[in-house]
Formats: structure tokens, C-alpha cells, sequence
């Protein structure tokens, strides 16, 4: 990834200035107790095509959570949470090796960026300026094309911040990465706090240009068999309806009376079979649902999921104006990972984010970042049993 010289010099400044004043577990390995365990565990995992080094990161603390996390993709590969009887089991899929996450086009676990979700056409215009980004579903631009930042081994930092641990990610991504103008500096702090899993996502770029990041974990609340039994809750009274290649019509579609309707929380599966034509586009769920119309970014309770059998419950807050619900329609068992393999709608993906197609869209909330503002949003993944 830092193969230019020029870039390897604007990436330690970069990282100079953005690590300055953190705690990072070095610098407060004094203070931690010997006798305890380590709350941060890092271990060799892979070596790239490239010849870059990926290492996999473990985060854990008192409340019996753990999440590994890996350098290449910021992919959260392993995250086990106990149910309501203790019992730990991973609840997100993923691959055994480095081998699954370099051919994988189900996007497990990884940070999402440039742009979270489709652009149409792969285009947009800027200052009457347009732009070509990389097709790579269809004709339309999805998840920061053929090498987005789920492909990019990131810059990692490990810190014990009090009771707290995490991991900050930096990338620096070039003028014209994937067609997206603008050097773009990002960085992504993970957070393990209580039950929480926190993640703060900053970016800053010298050019006008989208940026609109998220999280694409899949996730099974039971450990394994498909999630159409767990019940979801997403407060939202709209969805963006899409078209045929599910790229937003620029309408928004009233969730009441519609399979869509999970203001009140309701079985996946109860009405994901329904004869409805937006369920055809998305053969399932593979919609935004609008959190909010207007530009004051609240941090909320953005979904809530739970699974009866084991208890556990996930909810996700978040700042973003909407989410995306996606519900494994294109897992076809070809995917295999953890002694096993992943079939029909085995996880289901819940990402915060800014509306699909925004940069083509004017009733949209607009994702342009300008030079000298910082791009600046928060969620996080809270987890309880019931």
C-alpha cells in the first residue's frame, strides 16, 4: 500500500499529527498490573501478496467480550459475546484465513469506504467536473469499488485507555484511489468500553470529494442457522425505494403496511416472503431505511436485534441520518469459515450510514467533504442479553 516514497512521507505526518496526546498500550504499559491478563493480544496473521504484514488484534475486557480485529480491511473477524447464560459464541461470520478475505466478495466484517453502498453509475459530478469511480456491481459503484478499504492493510495503533482498549486505524488513500478525488486521510478509532463496542470514524481531505464510511459486519445472534427468527426494531417511518439495479429512486416509501415495518420488533422472517416489488429488487432486504430527513445528526438508537434461544441483544447507535439492513440474500454457501458454511441468509448486515446514491441525489443529505472540515461520525455496537 505505501510503495511511493511521497506517500510514506505524507502518511507519517499525517500519523504524526493525528497520534499525537493518545494513550496508546505502550505508553501506559507502566501502569498496567503484570499479574493481570493482557487486555490487548497482537499476533502475526498473514503476509500479504504484496509482502505487507497483516496482525490480528484482540480486545477484552471484564464483561467477558472479545473482538479480534485484523490490519487488512479493519475486518473484525471473531466477536464473542456470552449469552443470557454465560455461554460465549462468536456471532459474526467470517473467514479462517487470509486466503477467504482476499477472494471474499460478501464484504465480512471490513471498514467500508471510500462510499458505504451503491453510486449510480459509478458517477457524480463536482464542480461541474465528473467523475469516473470503478463498477464493480453491475454498471453501478458499490462499497468503494474493486479495491476499497476492505482490500487495504491499515496502519495500526493499540492503546489502554483506563478500563477501555482499543485500536486506531489510519490509511492514507491517494488522489484518484478508486476515482474518488482528493488525498484522503482516514482514521478509525475501535473501542472496547463495557459492553459496548465504540467506533469513531475522521477523515480530512485536500480536494472536495464523497466520503461516506461504515462498518459490514454480518451478524447471527444464535452462533449459526439462519436469522429470519430474530427480531429486529429499526425506528424509521420511510425506506428509500430503489430501483432494479437498487440504486435509490430519490423518493421515500412509508414503511406502514409494508414489510418494511419494523418500528415495532418484528420476526425477520415474517414478512421477507411477501409478494412485494422492492423485495424482488432486493431478493429480501437490501434497503436504507431514513433515520432522519434532516441534518441534525443526533447519536440514537439507530436498530435493535435480539434472538429468543440464546438472548442475546444488539443494538446499534449511531449519528448517521440512516441504515442499511441487508438480510444474506446473496449467501449461497460458497463462503466457508469457522467449521462452517455459510448458506442462505446465515447473518444479516445493519450499517449505519448516509443515503445510497446521495451524490446524485438532491433531496439526499449531502456527503461532499471540502478541504480543511473534518468528516466526523460515531456508532456502536451495545451488547445485553434479555
Amino acid at each position: 500500500m505505501f510503495n511511493s516514497p511521497i506517500k510514506k512521507i505524507k502518511l507519517l505526518a499525517v500519523l504524526t499529527t493525528v497520534l499525537a496526546g493518545c494513550n496508546t498500550i505502550s505508553e501506559q504499559q507502566n501502569n498496567t498490573d503484570n499479574k493481570q491478563l493482557k487486555p490487548i493480544k497482537s499476533q502475526y496473521y498473514a503476509t500479504l501478496p504484496n509482502g505487507e504484514v497483516v496482525t490480528e488484534y484482540t480486545l477484552t475486557n471484564p464483561t467477558g467480550i472479545e473482538v479480534s480485529i485484523i490490519s487488512y480491511g479493519g475486518i473484525i473477524t471473531s466477536l464473542k459475546t456470552p449469552d443470557r447464560n454465560g455461554k460465549l459464541a462468536d456471532i459474526v461470520l467470517g473467514y479462517d484465513s487470509i486466503d477467504g478475505y482476499l477472494t471474499d466478495s460478501n464484504f465480512f466484517g471490513a471498514l467500508i469506504g471510500r462510499y458505504g453502498n451503491r453510486i449510480n453509475k459509478g458517477q457524480f459530478t463536482i464542480d461541474g467536473i465528473q467523475y469516473q469511480l470503478d463498477t464493480n456491481d453491475g454498471e453501478n459503484h458499490l462499497h468503494g469499488g474493486d479495491v476499497g478499504y476492505d482490500s487495504k492493510n491499515w496502519f495500526v495503533t493499540p492503546y489502554v485507555d483506563g478500563a477501555d482498549v482499543g485500536l486506531k486505524m489510519q490509511l492514507f488513500s491517494p488522489d484518484g484511489d478508486a476515482g474518488y478525488p482528493g488525498n484522503l486521510t482516514v482514521q478509525v478509532d475501535y473501542r472496547l468500553a463495557g459492553n459496548e463496542l465504540k467506533i469513531d470514524y475522521k477523515a480530512t481531505t485536500d480536494k472536495k470529494t464523497h466520503v461516506n464510511l461504515t462498518q459490514h459486519s454480518y451478524f447471527n445472534l444464535a452462533g449459526e442457522g439462519d436469522i429470519l427468527d430474530h427480531q429486529l426494531m429499526i425506528p424509521a417511518e420511510y425506506i428509500t425505494p430503489v430501483n432494479s439495479s437498487l440504486i435509490p429512486t430519490g423518493d421515500f416509501m412509508p414503511v406502514k403496511g409494508t414489510p418494511f415495518d419494523f418500528r415495532t420488533a418484528t420476526p425477520i422472517g415474517q414478512g421477507i416472503n411477501q409478494k412485494n416489488q422492492q423485495l424482488e429488487y432486493g431478493l429480501g432486504y437490501d434497503h436504507n431505511w431514513v433515520l432522519t430527513t434532516e441534518n441534525n445528526f443526533e447519536y440514537k438508537l439507530a436498530a435493535r436485534l435480539s434472538e429468543e434461544k440464546s438472548g442475546r441483544v444488539l443494538e446499534i447507535y449511531s449519528e448517521e441520518p440512516g441504515i442499511q439492513f441487508y438480510s444474506g440474500n446473496f449467501l449461497n454457501g460458497s463462503a466457508k469459515g469457522k467449521g462452517r458454511t455459510f448458506e442462505y441468509r446465515n447473518g444479516l448486515c445493519l450499517e449505519p450510514q448516509h443515503f445510497p446514491d446521495a451524490p446524485n441525489q438532491s433531496r439526499f443529505q449531502s456527503t461532499l467533504l471540502n478541504p480543511g472540515e473534518v468528516y466526523h461520525t460515531r456508532m456502536s455496537y451495545k451488547f445485553t442479553t434479555e
